[in-house]
């Protein structure tokens, strides 16, 4: 089956945990959910935009979390939790699922949901995913949405400021020891097809060539072009480039720089404007949030 979501995941962790009739350990339980689910490695292998969780692990904590706000399960020590009473006698019902509505039976979940600073989820989004996960979708979204607006905003302006930009990113990704003064940009000046250079050592015995190409966003990145690069490379006697446009590459490029021995590098306008991001060139942070968690180290006896 596909990945359930959070809610989705209530009636049959409740139902394993009231078979079980005894304190469950956490870990095992997950373990042991995964296998009655039938979920496939690349279910279990999704992870969280954070890479801290796994999006099933994520979504079964959420389930655990919201029945415990409902007195469905409690916690018996670190680590593990059990059925209550409660429990037994929802399941006695022979429920066809449990959702936010079924908790919402009970007094304890709704004064916990009152109190929650956060709206519910929109209707849309209602039951598809637990509030981090949709934490996570709405920070991608805006990333997204950032991400174009670079594209367009760097290809708006001059191809000198375009080669400036990138010799300062890949300074910033730690070329040339991640100091300015070991990239340039040759604008005008630029030497058989080559913007700019970044010494990788002082003397300048490893260097980096760099094409810096603003095509429209919607037009491929001509063979030729490529080609070209290539041959400048080879002029140079260089064994490094990195070729970046506000476009893409089609898939003759990266075939062709496939069978070369240069070792050249083409980075696209997303992955451009996701390098910016990632490094901040050219942005910057507007808010901050922590999602905090109950530290399980601390709250042993």
């Amino acid at each position: 089956m596909s990945l359930p979501n959070f809610q989705q995941l209530m009636l049959p962790t409740l139902r394993h945990v009231c078979e079980l009739n005894h304190e469950v350990q956490i870990s095992a339980l997950e373990d042991e959910m995964a296998r009655k689910l039938a979920l496939t490695k690349d279910d279990l292998s999704r992870v969280l935009p954070s890479g801290q969780q796994s999006v099933f692990a994520n979504r079964l904590s959420w389930a655990r979390n919201y029945m415990t706000k409902a007195g469905l399960l409690e916690a018996t020590r670190r680590s593990y939790c059990r059925a209550t009473q409660r429990a037994h006698d929802l399941i006695a019902e022979s429920p066809k699922e449990i959702d936010l509505g079924i908790l919402s039976r009970y007094p304890e979940f709704v004064a916990w949901r009152s109190q929650q600073k956060a709206d519910d989820p929109a209707p849309s989004a209602e039951g598809k995913s637990d509030p981090e996960e949709l934490i996570a979708v709405n920070f991608e979204l805006i990333n997204r949405e950032l991400a174009t607006e670079i594209v367009l905003r760097v290809h708006s302006f001059s191809p000198g400021f375009f080669e400036r930009l990138i010799v300062d990113l890949l300074v910033r990704m730690g070329y040339g020891g991640g100091r300015s003064e070991m990239g340039r940009a040759l604008g005008r000046i630029g030497d058989g097809g080559i913007d700019g250079v970044i010494k990788e050592d002082e003397l300048g015995l490893d260097v980096v060539y760099v094409q810096a190409k603003r095509f429209e966003p919607h037009r491929p990145v001509p063979l030729r072009e490529v080609r070209d690069f290539v041959g400048a490379l080879e002029g140079h006697r260089a064994s490094k480039g990195v070729f970046v446009t506000t476009s893409y590459f089609p898939d003759s490029a990266h075939e062709f720089i496939a069978r070369v021995s240069r070792r050249v590098v083409l980075i696209d306008g997303v992955e451009l404007a996701n390098l910016m991001i990632r490094h901040r060139v050219g942005i910057r942070v507007r808010d901050t949030y922590e999602i905090k968690r109950i530290d399980e180290d601390y709250f042993v006896e």
